[in-house]
């Protein structure tokens, strides 16, 4: 290795410690920093801090504010709903409920039922009036409170009324049977009366058929049904009972014309006609009715001349023999 070369080196590792050196060392001349200079920055910081915390609060209370608004709204929006469903049944089915009568169901509990439910009352809207969060938020648990009550009543409501309509089909189906039955035993017994009773006999056809024809509803479940027979059954009860009415009326005006041919008959058969007869000095009577006549014939013994000139005979006796007359088996008398 060259020793001058190695002397170079070691000059210039020299030339550059003696720079920094001089970079690290402060020089003495230097301008001193004033006192309040670091208790200024430190109040810019804080300030800069408070400003800071209080943008970062605001920020942060309007997101809280738009959140209960928000929260709020949905709140309302339900408490609506909830109402208006409860309100349509209330001025629909359970208002039609409501005009049902104890005696119209079969169960009289379930009129009773839906009276309570109908005197409930609703709670008051408000909404969200509250300007700030805490407000909003106590606003938010009343209406979450009313729409759990609205939809509380809905179903309790909507169970009473379907409770009372239950028992009024159920009243309507028992009557609808009951009806039936009675009205299939005047129809049972009516066509047994009537055999040969009635002006038209198709008249108990159309009834024997209705009476089949009902006795496969009566244990059926649609009382419209039921009372669909019972009407049929009624009309062809009318029928067999008109013709029954003509049936007698017109035996009756036989009966009477009859009655009044033997009548007659009878009248003409016991009108009766006596004769009274004298002849040769005898007088004869002939009874027979109270409407007989007396006859003088011939004259009288000695006599001459026409009868229209002899003596009237004695109705009560002989003629012209006084007391010598006698009587005889044979009506006349004689001298």
């Amino acid at each position: 290795m060259n020793p001058e070369n190695e002397n170079d080196k070691m000059e210039i590792l020299e030339t550059v410690e003696t720079p920094a050196k001089n970079i690290t060392e402060p020089s003495t001349g230097e301008r001193k920093r004033p006192k309040w200079l670091l208790p200024l920055i430190a109040a810019i910081c804080a300030v800069v801090l408070v400003v800071a915390g209080i943008i970062g609060w605001n920020t942060y209370s309007g997101a809280k504010l738009a959140q209960a608004k928000e929260t709020c709204a949905a709140a309302a929006d339900t408490v609506r709903n909830n109402a208006n469903e409860y309100n349509a049944l209330l001025n629909g089915d359970a208002a039609d409920a409501a005009a049902v009568k104890a005696e119209q169901v079969e169960d009289s509990k379930t009129v009773e039922s839906l009276g309570k439910e109908l005197k409930a009352m609703a709670p008051e809207y408000e909404g969200c009036v509250a300007e700030d969060a805490q407000g909003l938020d106590a606003a938010t648990v009343k209406l979450n409170e009313q729409a759990d009550w609205y939809e509380t009543h809905e179903k309790s409501l909507s169970k009473a009324v379907r409770a009372v309509a239950e028992s009024k089909a159920a009243k309507r189906l028992d009557d609808a049977k009951t009806n039936l039955t009675a009205k299939l035993d005047e129809a049972s017994k009516l066509l047994a009366d009537s055999n040969g009773k009635v002006a038209d006999n198709a008249t108990r056809d159309a009834l024997s058929n209705a009476i089949d024809a009902a006795n496969g509803l009566k244990d059926g479940n649609d009382p419209a049904k039921i009372d669909g027979a019972r009407k049929t059954l009624e009309d062809a009860i009318n029928g067999v009972n008109a013709s029954v009415q003509a049936k007698t009326d017109t035996d009756a005006q036989a009966a009477a014309a009859a009655a009044a041919a033997a009548q007659a008959q009878a009248q003409a058969q016991s009108t009766y006609s006596g004769v009274s007869s004298y002849s040769g000095g005898a007088y004869r009577r002939t009874e027979g009715s109270t409407s007989g006549s007396n006859t003088y014939r011939g004259t009288t013994s000695g006599g001459s001349g026409p009868a229209a000139a002899a003596p009237k005979p004695n109705l009560n006796g002989a003629y012209g023999c006084g007391n010598s007359c006698t009587g005889k088996d044979d009506g006349y008398y004689h001298h």
